[in-house]
């Protein structure tokens, strides 16, 4: 019998004409060019056929005829490892690339910081020599000096070969920050540089002005990157505009722009900064593509005095990106952001925001880097963001609401804002904008008189900004008022967009959050916010009428040094149309001096959301959560928007001027309590009005459950009123309390589990009312059962659903209802809950 020769003595030729296979018999089988050929368009339709499908190709196609099913099967099999194996080769060899990228990258670095380390030696030596009084030897040609750049003055700015004189000496300059030691460099804190970072960054440690530097691994090409960059306004949220003045063709393909920018100012205590530049496009002999800009000093054409009042002209020094092609794809680039931001122009307590090289990396140098990336990964179709909307589109949407968010905290005059009856004393600034108006598409709030906004800044010790901004997006009832809410909203709400007049709505506080997207390392969220609420009017009756909010969300991340945390949001329509208008208010929280680790320190990952540290921190003599020492500070500026007709536009705005001081002195009491510095168990918060310390609730709580149980709740270590309540407080049940004084029961205590089941805080707690965290069936049976408590003291309650203030449903096994007596054993004090084995579902 003829044998076939050894399958792993011979390859698949290119045409595929013969292939081989050993199926689970142990024969060979040939396969020719065109059985391969049906073979494929049934693997391209289906990899994995079914038994059934492998006997229908063989009855449709007479060529396969002779071949068995078996034989089918393992031509499957062997084509799915095939598929496997070359996907698994090519991710590897895309991984290999990025490797060796970054290896090469982190080799230049340390090169870099050997020179830097070598430069330091010679000066060391060199002030030695000055402190000894010796003759200084002349400095060896291998310790390398740093760059001293002086002031450039400038050319005539209509001379073409003067500017290009100007460029370049930038372009040296520029480089020489980039790749070499003209700035001393230092790590950015909390970003350290390896194989799996983003890249790597880098602050000044002493120079003039501030500088930043970022270094990373793009997968896009460097004319497509230098093109992105270059369009400023659209990755730095703080730039308003960008003008270019003049642009004429220099050496190697290059280009020379005179530029105008415009940014915004953070907060409404300091003045926007403008700059006038010259940038510089060019490609380096190596292949490397540059854009490197400055300033230009002394005379020159400029922009008029006019349109800059508002502005203080800031000092861009040499600053750029370089970009660098990687073989296989992709580009290295490295940025620098060099400013003197004229700190002496902002009021002393805001000037280490304009002295601080972290704030420039984390607002310039490392969005720019981000930016690019989360573009690389949309084009890669990498990301897939809710409701279909295109990663792009959603984008847009983040910029308009933070572009919208900016333009309500600045109020320039050439937008159309003025301000309103201020006499410079007030603490919440009003101002008007007639010339406003919403558009989407053909359709006008027409009717509307304009846009008034309700602004104000304040400082905040002690209080982490992504701690913060957090508990203001999950806890909305802590501090919006959701009359208001729906009179801003309203008039945004009816699909045609006309004017539907400001309809009474009652809200119940709670909110549910949809996720739209977010960036690709999550430092910022876009999502939409809906607010349960009901129509008052008489021709809507009852009838349920949602608010919905897009809302923008960032810098929830309390390891980032310098960065800014932000709650940006606006009405918008339930059909959510591409093209709605926006009127975002919110808030924004810049830290000016924080000092990295604090927070941590203070507060536990799992922890930043409660009052928990109150019990956490707390030793035998108290003092140790009192002692901790966070002298930090931040800027907190809030904005409020509303549309308004002429005839109530003194009616609007003094709703408006008491609304944000409503919400300001909500935030205080919110900072207050969030803040480390106050969570000292001898100055704890009450938990409510009227109500006795913790201690004593824990101890109410667990006599009450024995009295009526005839079994303890919890098992202490000691009898000491401080181990009771940590016991109680760490119980795996939730554990509610709610007052009876009221007329509708409203929480009062809840223990770590009971926060964690509702989704809330011990300071947003208070606002809830009990009935609001069962489902219907859930108060049917409650209500069912509460003459038996009222009159027995104890019940239990069967399986059922629960409802966080985020929406969610939790489902528990029993709930176990008891009488809290006061000490007297007489007075009831509060009704308490213990939800058994509970979970989200």
């Amino acid at each position: 019998m003829a044998m076939v020769a050894p399958q792993h003595r011979e390859r698949e030729s290119s045409s595929g004409s013969i292939t081989k296979h050993l199926d689970s018999g142990g024969k060979y089988v040939r396969y020719t060019a065109e059985q391969l050929e049906a073979l494929e368009r049934v693997y391209a339709e289906c990899p994995k056929p079914s038994s059934l499908r492998r006997q229908q190709l063989i009855r449709e196609c007479p060529i396969l005829s002779n071949i068995e099913p078996k034989q089918i099967k393992v031509w499957f099999q062997n084509r799915r490892c095939r598929e496997k194996q070359r996907k698994e080769s090519s991710r590897l060899q895309s991984v290999n690339r990025k490797l060796t990228a970054m290896n090469k990258l982190l080799m230049e670095e340390n090169d870099r910081l050997q020179k830097q380390v070598s430069q330091l030696v010679c000066e060391n030596g060199y002030m030695r020599q000055q402190l000894h009084g010796a003759p200084v030897p002349t400095t060896d040609g291998s310790c390398e000096s740093a760059v001293t750049t002086t002031r450039h003055s400038l050319r005539d700015t209509n001379n073409p070969a003067g500017l290009l004189s100007i460029a370049e000496e930038t372009l040296a300059e520029f480089l020489s920050k980039a790749t070499g030691t003209a700035v001393d460099w230092v790590q950015m804190p909390g970003m350290k540089p390896g194989p799996d970072s983003v890249g790597i960054f880098a602050i000044s440690q002493s120079c003039s002005g501030v500088a930043a530097r970022a270094c990373g691994l793009v997968s896009l090409e460097p004319t497509k990157i230098a093109e992105i960059l270059k369009d400023r306004p659209c990755w730095f949220r703080d730039c308003r505009s960008l003008e270019v003045f003049t642009m004429f063709p220099a050496g190697n393909g290059g280009t020379i722009e005179l530029l105008y920018t415009q940014t915004y100012a953070p907060t409404t205590l300091a003045p926007a900064r403008d700059f006038w530049t010259i940038r510089y496009t060019t490609t380096l002999e190596n292949g490397s593509f540059v854009v490197c800009e400055r300033s230009l000093s002394g005379t020159g054409a400029g922009p008029t005095e006019s349109a800059a009042s508002q502005f203080v002209r800031a000092e861009m020094l040499p600053s750029g990106y370089l970009i660098r092609p990687c073989e296989g794809g992709g580009s290295i680039i490295h940025i620098v952001d060099h400013l003197n931001l004229q700190a002496w122009s902002v009021p002393e307590v805001l000037r280490p925001l304009y002295k601080s090289s972290k704030v420039v990396a984390q607002r310039i140098t490392i969005a720019a880097l981000r930016y690019i990336r989360q573009i690389a990964q949309e084009m890669s179709g990498e990301i897939v963001y809710g409701l279909g909307r295109q990663p792009a589109v959603l984008r847009t949407f983040s910029q308009r609401l933070s572009r919208g968010f900016n333009d309500a905290i600045n109020g320039f005059n050439d937008d159309g804002w003025s301000l309103l009856n201020c006499d410079g004393a007030e603490d919440v600034v009003v101002a008007i904008n007639s010339a406003k108006h919403l558009t989407t598409g053909l359709n006008a709030l027409s009717l509307l008189g304009g846009i008034l906004c309700a602004k104000a800044s304040m400082l905040l010790q002690n209080v982490p900004p992504a701690v913060l901004v957090r508990f203001l997006r999950e806890h909305r009832s802590e501090w919006a008022d959701f009359n208001i809410d729906a009179y801003a909203a309203a008039s945004l709400q009816a699909g045609t967009y006309s004017y539907p007049g400001m309809r009474p709505m009652r809200f119940t506080g709670s909110q549910i959050i949809m996720p739209l997207g977010h960036t690709i390392e999550h430092e910022e969220m876009l999502e939409v916010v809906r607010l349960e609420g009901h129509s008052l009017s008489h021709e809507d009756g009852f009838a349920s009428r949602d608010i919905h909010l897009l809302q923008m969300c960032s810098g929830i991340d309390e390891n980032a040094v310098g960065a800014c945390s932000e709650l940006v949001f606006a009405p918008i329509d339930e059909m959510f149309p591409d093209d709605a208008p926006l009127l975002p208010s919110g808030f924004r929280i810049i830290p000016l001096d924080s000092k990295p680790g604090d927070w941590q320190n203070a507060l536990t990952p799992h922890k930043t959301l409660d009052l928990t540290s109150t019990l956490e921190l707390e030793t035998s003599n108290g003092t140790e959560a009192g002692g901790l020492s966070c002298n930090s500070r931040s800027v907190l500026t809030i904005a409020f928007q509303f549309p308004f007709e002429n005839n109530l536009q003194d009616n609007v705005a003094t709703m408006a001027r008491q609304y944000v001081r409503t919400v300001v002195s909500s935030v205080q009491r919110v900072a207050s309590a969030i803040s480390p510095s106050g969570l000292g168990p001898t100055m704890g918060p009450k938990l409510s009005q009227g109500s006795p310390e913790a201690h004593t609730l824990a101890h109410w709580i667990c006599q009450s459950y024995s009295y009526h149980a005839g079994t303890d709740l919890v098992k202490a270590n000691s009898e000491s009123s401080e181990s009771l309540l940590k016991t109680l407080w760490h119980h795996q049940d939730a554990i509610l309390c709610c007052s009876l004084k009221q007329a509708m029961p409203v929480l009062i205590f809840a223990n770590q589990a009971g926060l964690d089941m509702l989704e809330t805080t011990l300071v947003a707690l208070q606002d809830i009312m009990l009935d609001k965290i069962f489902d219907e069936s859930g108060r049917k049976a409650l209500f069912s059962e509460f003459a038996k408590i009222m009159q027995q003291g104890f019940a239990h309650l069967p399986s059922g659903i629960c409802i966080s203030t985020m929406g969610r449903h939790v489902s528990f096994e029993q709930a176990i209802v008891w009488k809290v007596f006061a000490a007297d054993e007489t007075t009831v004090h509060c009704l308490a809950f213990s939800f058994v084995n509970w979970s989200f579902i």
